[in-house]
């Protein structure tokens, strides 16, 4: 049986009344054991909680009511040792070169020269960035920001990496190649994997599983083992069982989409 590396138990998280608003059920109660060396997709309508649960697991929020556990020990308040987060926006530091961006954590927790040296030196090799250490995110695309953002968190050398939505700004084509790039970073670094995504493809291609989450407030309806192997890479979204895959998510999808719609199944 596979290693546990975070377990959701019980999590439900509820946001208070304010401001004239009606308190928001956003997620759960829900249970979830993340294994460890997995790379875990989660998919879902808009507004379901996928941000919120990142969130939770992140230890960016604390549950309103269950359990949050990373490695066995209770995650709540901050983000503990051991996990990165990378999200959507662009989260570079337009003020520094992108070797001092992938620096910055480093430094921050006081981590000798030398030590700083290598390791922003190594992520930027393996993520395709030597070239670019001294320009300066204005003067990157979208895709090499966010690459480097990957690079700042992978030099943190997290045992769990959380991915909220980072590709969701790019191209198709753009998302195809950089997930490829991802996928390799996790073979890698032997993390386990958490990412939140609206594209179904993405979440296909990428994942070992792929959990299907409900309208708010988000359950998960479904946990789909992809059946993929650990080397894969973009070229199986020409096979056809990647189209049956992403039609089985879309199929769960479809009702929980429309009811966050506020429609009626036709």
């Amino acid at each position: 049986m596979s290693q546990v590396h975070a377990r959701l138990m019980g999590v439900s998280r509820v946001y208070p009344a304010a401001a004239g608003q009606a308190a928001v059920h956003a997620l759960g109660p829900l249970d979830l054991d993340l294994r460890r060396g997995e790379f875990f997709g989660v998919v879902g309508p808009s507004g379901c909680g996928k941000s919120t649960l990142l969130d939770v697991v992140a230890g960016l929020a604390a549950p309103s009511e269950g359990r949050v556990t990373f490695e066995q020990r209770d995650v709540a308040g901050e983000v503990p040792d051991g996990i990165g987060v990378v999200f959507q926006e662009d989260a570079s530091f337009g003020w520094l070169t992108v070797w001092d961006n992938v620096a910055f954590g480093l430094r921050r927790a006081g981590r000798e020269a030398a030590e700083v040296q290598r390791r922003v030196d190594e992520a930027l090799r393996f993520m395709g960035l030597v070239d670019f250490a001294r320009a300066y995110p204005a003067q990157l695309s979208g895709g090499m920001r966010q690459r480097v953002c990957i690079a700042r968190t992978l030099v943190m050398e997290p045992r769990l990496i959380l991915l909220d939505e980072p590709f969701g700004a790019l191209d198709a084509q753009t998302r195809l190649l950089m997930g490829d790039e991802l996928l390799r970073l996790w073979r890698a670094s032997g993390a386990t994997v958490m990412l939140i995504t609206h594209a179904l493809d993405e979440a296909a291609m990428l994942s070992d599983r792929v959990g299907v989450m409900s309208a708010r407030p988000g359950r998960f309806i479904d946990i789909i083992d992809t059946g993929w192997a650990r080397e894969r890479d973009s070229r199986i979204a020409a096979e056809p069982s990647f189209g049956a895959l992403t039609a089985r998510l879309w199929s769960l999808l479809r009702d929980e989409s429309l009811k966050a719609l506020g429609h009626q199944r036709p």
